[in-house]
């Protein structure tokens, strides 16, 4: 079985139309086990019931934003080294840097496209 079809993924966005392009972008790269959350708070317990392989998450979103989601995931052990991707409308020298303190794995900067994606996953959990 190949990576892309054993791999369960996360995406973490408040933003609807977020969520669906990036699950497209997933889908055209043959990941179909996807788990989708509204905000940190929900995906956190999400994790916590059944760990995904990999979470993309927003920087900016409700109740747990990107980088306190990364902190709660990074102190549960069974999540502890989950690869995580930080999504941020902007490339933020400082959301970077904090992010990669708390052990972010990468990062990448909307809108993204199929072929980034690509490259980011395959820098974290190795080749699709």
């Amino acid at each position: 079985m190949s990576l892309r079809a054993q791999l369960k993924v996360m995406i973490v966005d408040d933003q609807r139309t977020s969520r669906m392009l990036i699950r497209d972008a997933l889908d055209q790269l043959g990941i179909r086990n996807i788990v989708t959350a509204e905000d940190g708070e929900q995906a956190l317990k999400s994790m916590m019931a059944s760990p995904c392989h990999i979470v993309i998450s927003d920087f900016n979103m409700p109740k747990l934003d990107g980088l306190q989601l990364l902190q709660a995931i990074r102190s549960y052990a069974p999540t502890k080294k989950v690869p995580f991707i930080i999504l941020s409308g902007r490339g933020n020298k400082e959301l970077v840097q904090k992010a990669a303190a708390l052990g972010v794995n990468n990062f990448l900067v909307k809108p993204i496209t199929v072929p980034v994606l690509q490259k980011t996953i395959e820098a974290v959990v190795g080749r699709l």
